[in-house]
């Protein structure tokens, strides 16, 4: 795609504009990191569109504050007081709904799970959000706690004009058919590789 312009023009019967603002399935794959971090760069282009702007995260704790949740919490906060950008929602396990993470079995985090993926499918059918973060969440279909066919006949009968971005490794051929757009993140080189833990501004 040399200097932004398609390589080949699909005959779809669309005309140059509406190819161009179709709603996009993006999928952040890839054992590296990077992943969340590229989906929330693309979530800021959204914010400043004036886009509502939906993160859900399955996995990482709910006591976890990431630098992430700071800053578009603050964001949000700005669109309610000045009207500029969009607004934003941030849930994750633990907040919000009933899909708290607690300790219990397999079992229990698999229901919390798929209680929390009903939420989303309630949201994308009102067409709540013009923009989702669904992170990690291609965890839930590597461990089984949901059906690749539900997400991907869900996420390929959404309506209206709805982005959507998963990150999260092992994400299953299913979804990465289905998707728009698919990066997987490879590692070349990482800093843990020479015994360096996770440092602030850097990991979160």
């Amino acid at each position: 795609m040399p200097q932004g312009k398609p390589a080949v023009v699909p005959k779809d019967g669309l005309t140059t504009r509406q190819r161009r603002n179709r709603p996009l399935l993006a999928v952040h794959t890839g054992e590296m990191k990077g992943k969340s971090t590229a989906a929330f760069g693309m979530a800021l282009r959204a914010w400043n569109q004036g886009w509502s702007i939906g993160v859900f995260q399955f996995v990482k704790s709910a006591k976890w504050r990431v630098g992430e949740e700071a800053a578009f919490r603050a964001l949000g906060k700005l669109h309610e007081d000045t009207g500029q950008g969009g607004p934003v929602e941030w849930h994750k396990m633990g907040e919000g709904w009933s899909w708290a993470r607690k300790s219990g079995s397999e079992e229990d985090h698999a229901e919390n799970a798929r209680e929390g993926w009903a939420e989303i499918k309630r949201r994308l059918a009102a067409e709540t959000h013009d923009f989702y973060v669904l992170d990690e969440f291609s965890y839930l279909l590597k461990w089984g706690w949901l059906e690749a066919e539900d997400v991907v006949s869900t996420l390929a009968g959404r309506p209206g004009h709805q982005h959507v971005v998963i990150t999260g490794r092992y994400a299953p051929p299913e979804l990465v058919e289905a998707a728009d757009l698919v990066a997987e993140m490879t590692k070349v080189k990482h800093p843990m590789d020479a015994g360096q833990k996770g440092q602030r501004g850097i990991e979160w």
